[in-house]
């Protein structure tokens, strides 16, 4: 039986490089889980690759179908924005194991949706003053750059990662990424091949 890792940090932690690095691994063999937004696309992303992008009629219609697995609604200052995990056929854990980039709360949804024993998460610390610096200069590259936006997430994640509810959730384990990336997917990696194994 496969499981399902589950990537986990607040914003500019470093998730979206760790996923791509982890799952170029063909020693691990994890299988991408692509999740559903409604946001708008970033420069640089593909429909299919970060995001299934969805407008809300098409987020409304897998609710209705009893799709939607987990979901989480943002209240931006460009209106709601929903991240949603969807039973597409994409996670079949009789057939290998899966990486999954999600938050605390959608970990929870996945964990009792497919059993705590088949959900393994991994969370990514940062310092704050690093992400902030990480934050700007990311969005500092945007053609549209949006600070107001970033100011929001960033505290957000705050009370979303907040130690009462990583003890509420029951995530012990966690990865610094503070320095160099390349330790952190390094140990990342000796935790996934020790859990597989």
């Amino acid at each position: 039986m496969g499981r399902i890792f589950l990537l986990m940090g607040k914003s500019t932690s470093g998730k979206d490089t760790i996923y791509r690095e982890l799952i170029k691994n063909e020693e691990l063999k994890l299988n991408k889980v692509i999740p559903y937004t409604t946001r708008p696309m970033r420069d640089g992303e593909t429909d299919g690759v970060q995001y299934f992008f969805k407008d809300e009629q098409g987020y409304q219609n897998l609710k209705a179908d009893g799709k939607i697995i987990e979901e989480r609604t943002y209240h931006t200052n460009y209106g709601e924005w929903r991240y949603f995990t969807v039973d597409d056929g994409q996670i079949d854990l009789s057939a290998g194991n899966y990486l999954v980039i999600g938050t605390l709360e959608s970990y929870c949804y996945i964990r009792d949706y497919f059993g705590k024993e088949n959900v393994v998460p991994l969370l990514i610390d940062v310092d704050a003053k690093i992400r902030l610096q990480r934050a700007m200069h990311r969005e500092d590259k945007q053609e549209h750059p949006k600070y107001d936006e970033m100011c929001r997430r960033f505290l957000a994640d705050e009370e979303d990662f907040s130690e009462d509810k990583i003890a509420q959730a029951m995530v012990q384990d966690r990865f610094k990424n503070n320095d160099k990336i390349d330790d952190c997917i390094n140990e990342i990696t000796r935790y996934i091949i020790q859990k597989i194994g």
